[in-house]
């Protein structure tokens, strides 16, 4: 599965995958927008932070759960320090959870996928469930996060997912449900997606090489047809299969990752930002601007200024 910062990519994607993994972390430096192939659930325990993501910038702090869904774009930085445990749930498992949590309703897993996608449909929201509902969150976490040190393994599943259930149980009913699309965030478009971090790849090789062409280009000014001719497939056939293995089309897994290198640049770096917008791709400041404003929740100019003034 996967973290909240490049050194939790980088280890658990090591581990052979498992649809539930927990890890708590005490943060005091900066955590670059980055997005995942599974849904999150971040649970504040101490500290607090200005999270950047499509809900914009937003203070966090002791009762306060974080939840993105896959491939949304979430940084952090730490307002002195903050401790989180993360959740990563596969979305998979979540729609067998829901299907058989409603199973006298649902004929078949399809129902639950697209009762998920039209009831949770905001990629990214902030749950205040209060201190209180918080602490009692505290052991189950701590037991989760115990079980998930070296990749949750077979004899400790049935106790992690009645952990997992009594978590879901206090944070789920202050989720924001929406029947249908109220916000030009919410993403109808979203489908189950196979996380990168697993030890085996989308089911389809071609998927795997247009998202690999994708980021070795960033700053390549990408057409469906043209991505689709270098897999080999028609466009059509290339967004069906692109979308199931990612969640989302290819042109919008682009913007992602143009985003996200676009963050890493506006910190690192002293570039005018219609150069750094430019060298990802984005010829244009101002339409730069607002696909950045859309996927980190700010301005470039804005995640610049915060970015460097935090200590």
């Amino acid at each position: 599965m996967t973290g909240t910062a490049e050194t939790d990519k980088s280890e658990d994607s090591r581990q052979i995958f498992v649809p539930i993994l927990a890890r708590t972390r005490c943060d005091h430096r900066s955590v670059a927008p980055i997005a995942f192939d599974c849904v999150k659930f971040i649970i504040v325990r101490a500290g607090g932070a200005r999270l950047f993501s499509e809900f914009g910038c937003v203070h966090v702090n002791l009762g306060d759960v974080v939840v993105l869904a896959a491939n949304t774009l979430c940084g952090a930085e730490p307002e002195g320090w903050i401790t989180t445990t993360t959740l990563y749930l596969d979305r998979d498992y979540l729609i067998d959870q829901v299907f058989w949590q409603y199973a006298a309703f649902f004929k078949d897993r399809l129902d639950a996928s697209d009762f998920l996608d039209t009831n949770y449909a905001e990629p990214a929201q902030i749950v205040r469930i209060g201190e209180d509902r918080a602490g009692l969150l505290m052991p189950w976490l701590d037991e989760l996060a115990a079980l998930s040190v070296d990749g949750l393994q077979a004899r400790h599943f049935y106790r992690a997912q009645a952990l997992l259930s009594a978590v879901l149980d206090v944070v789920v009913p202050h989720l924001a449900v929406t029947g249908h699309r109220i916000t030009s965030t919410q993403r109808s478009t979203v489908v189950p997606s196979v996380p990168r971090q697993r030890a085996f790849g989308p089911l389809r090789a071609e998927a795997r090489t247009a998202a690999d062409l994708l980021a070795r280009e960033l700053d390549r000014r990408w057409s469906v047809p043209e991505l689709a001719g270098a897999v080999h497939l028609s466009p059509s056939q290339l967004r069906r299969v692109f979308t199931e293995a990612f969640g989302k089309s290819p042109i919008a897994y682009l913007t992602m990752l143009r985003a996200e290198h676009m963050a890493h640049l506006l910190k690192g770096t002293n570039s005018p930002i219609s150069v750094i917008a430019a060298s990802v791709g984005w010829g244009d400041p101002d339409f730069a601007a607002q696909q950045f404003r859309r996927s980190i929740g700010v301005t470039p100019s804005e995640y610049r200024r915060i970015s460097r003034n935090s200590p």
